[in-house]
């Protein structure tokens, strides 16, 4: 008895886990698309023009069934890069993404080197 209700409990868990990634925030995406009239500003914090045409936009693209990252790619599609503040992986900005790790391992290296050169 105690196996089904554990069970019964792990498969309600999951089914909410699987339902709350397939229903998009919409406030989400709003908050990952910059606005180009406002510098800086996300197209949640933007009351300009460009901003609630956007924002229809998404809906719009809501509504016929795109998933977040197809909405920014269509945005990316038709404003450049610069409009989605996380941009996708690509060739073009493979350096910038990959860097940050290098840098990392670079410098752990280095601290591993300057210890075990002080030790022998």
């Amino acid at each position: 008895m105690k196996i089904r209700i554990i069970f019964l409990i792990i498969i309600f868990v999951f089914n909410n886990l699987l339902a709350s990634e397939k229903s998009l925030d919409i406030n989400q995406i709003y908050k990952n698309l910059r606005c180009l009239v406002c510098q800086g500003q996300s197209i949640s914090d933007s009351n300009s023009d460009f901003a609630q045409t956007i924002k229809l936009v998404v809906k719009d693209l809501i509504k016929e069934g795109k998933s977040e990252n197809e909405i920014y790619s269509f945005m990316a599609d038709k404003y450049g890069d610069w409009i989605v503040y996380k941009p996708q992986f690509s060739k073009q900005n493979f350096i910038l993404w990959i860097f940050p790790y290098i840098v990392l391992v670079g410098g752990a290296l280095i601290i591993f080197h300057f210890i075990r050169r002080k030790k022998g």
